[in-house]
């Protein structure tokens, strides 16, 4: 099992440590480092900017929103990417949710699936350097009666082919990943129920195009913090889980808490629901169970977290993204040489 690191927003107050967590998780042997993106900073500039100071790490979007850009310019992009960074460049995309979409892009949120499809037929046809010519639902190029010519990118990624990911936890997302991707991004993952909530999801997409999970990366973010006291620790994550269950989406379109109620905490993700949605923010966090977070975190001593790594291997993850906890530097890149002590205390470091 390789670690990743995921650098979250850039614009947060951090960023001079941000770039430093990036070029020491290099040092320590790291195989990726992702960014995310919402409504403040880009996913690709940071990138850029990480890779351009780093040497042997991937740089990874987590995600390229997909409301955001039409596909011909993601292929752009990540071609761009991963011919200025060496060949280290992954390409992690997702449909955002309905707020982001529809408020801050002005794209409606309608079949996410069937857009996701279509969009990434369109980036591989791009990047593989054919002449562009689609005709579907969503997309037609060239316009049809117009000057419109069907064109072929110039830039020559380094690989034949970049990594493509979607960042996927409803299980129809989950199976078309497995069916059309190279790896899936996932959040709020546990090893006690990634299997139910994920793999047998995405092995049934895999199977339905003829493939096997060899190959596929199973990519989980999961936030990270050392130390002895595992109660205290968890309690720094209860703002962040009470978000994300909570408040993230509308009340219909929260698929954060669809999640945790599969998980088996219906009664517990309705309550946090309720609570958020309603202004009271500290209760919501403090309704979340403590074995919710505890399960879908790197909680405790590096004995510990050894364990809860072996875990995830065990059920089927191939990089775990870590997201250190910490107020300062020197806290983050702790965590992070912890996480190396752990995967190899664990047995599986590559």
């Amino acid at each position: 099992m390789r670690l990743g690191i995921n650098l979250g927003y850039w614009g947060a107050g951090m960023d001079a440590d941000n770039l430093a967590v990036a070029r020491e998780a290099d040092r320590l042997g790291y195989a990726v480092c992702w960014a995310a993106e919402a409504y403040g900073s880009d996913a690709p500039t940071v990138l850029a900017w990480v890779a351009a100071q780093t040497e042997r790490i991937d740089v990874g979007s987590a995600i390229l929103q997909i409301p955001a850009r039409t596909p011909a310019m993601t292929a752009m992009t990540a071609a761009t990417l991963d011919s200025l960074s060496g060949g280290r460049f992954r390409l992690g995309l997702g449909v955002s949710g309905p707020q982001v979409s529809e408020g801050w892009y002005g794209v409606r949120f309608d079949k996410p699936l069937a857009r996701t499809r279509e969009y990434v037929e369109i980036v591989r046809k791009a990047m593989s350097r054919e002449r562009l010519s689609h005709e579907g639902a969503h997309w037609t190029l060239p316009l049809p009666g117009g000057p419109g010519k069907a064109l072929k990118l110039t830039v020559h990624p380094v690989r034949e082919r970049v990594p493509l990911y979607i960042a996927a936890i409803g299980p129809k997302n989950l199976e078309q990943t497995g069916e059309i991707a190279d790896g899936a991004l996932l959040i709020f993952a546990s090893a006690g129920h990634l299997e139910d909530t994920a793999l047998r999801h995405i092995r049934a997409g895999r199977e339905k195009a003829g493939k096997t999970m060899d190959g596929f990366d199973v990519c989980p973010t999961v936030p990270l913090a050392v130390g002895e006291d595992v109660d205290a620790l968890a309690d720094l994550f209860r703002p962040y889980t009470a978000l994300y269950v909570g408040g993230m989406g509308s009340r219909e379109q929260n698929f954060y808490n669809r999640l945790a109620q599969r998980m088996g905490y219906e009664k517990e993700a309705a309550e946090i629901q309720d609570k958020y949605l309603a202004g009271d923010k500290d209760g919501a966090a403090a309704a979340i169970p403590r074995e919710l977070i505890d399960a879908t975190t790197l909680l405790g001593s590096v004995a510990r977290i050894a364990d809860r790594m072996q875990a995830y291997a065990a059920a089927g993850v191939t990089t775990l993204t870590l997201s250190p906890a910490g107020f300062t530097l020197d806290e983050r890149v702790a965590a992070l040489r912890a996480g190396v002590e752990a995967l190899e205390r664990a047995g599986l470091a590559e």
